[in-house]
């Protein structure tokens, strides 16, 4: 029977290898990985799997969720919408949030969701 993968990796185009050779994160060569590519599949894993013990996080998840010019709303959900959707799960559910850590190389992004999941788990 196959080991149920214990850490999430949330990314619309990379792998955790290709997240280790930039952040230099032992816990990226780690082969129990599990790659979900957008909030769908975020969500769906969590609800079908329960809570990984670790999920690593980018934001930018399409080309598409870029403000929509016209609405000034993103089209595509993002990283930080599936960090607010894991907090509201731990919430409704009584469950502590598990280990994070965000991989985007998007420095605005990562801070709002580091930022977020960081006041959930202090208060």
């Amino acid at each position: 029977m196959e080991k149920t993968k214990r850490l999430l990796f949330l990314d619309d185009i990379r792998y955790p290898i290709e997240a280790y050779h930039y952040t230099k994160q032992d816990i990226f060569l780690r082969n129990e990985w599990h790659i979900v590519r957008n909030y769908e599949q975020f969500v769906n894993r969590i609800l079908e799997k329960g809570l990984p013990e670790m999920i690593s996080f980018d934001h930018d998840l399409a080309d598409e969720h870029y403000l929509d010019q016209h609405s000034q709303e993103y089209v595509e959900k993002t990283g930080y919408d599936c960090a607010k959707w894991l907090i509201e799960y731990c919430m409704d559910n009584y469950l502590d949030l598990p280990k994070f850590y965000c991989h985007s190389m998007n420095p605005v992004g990562k801070e709002n969701i580091l930022s977020l999941l960081k006041n959930f788990k202090n208060d």
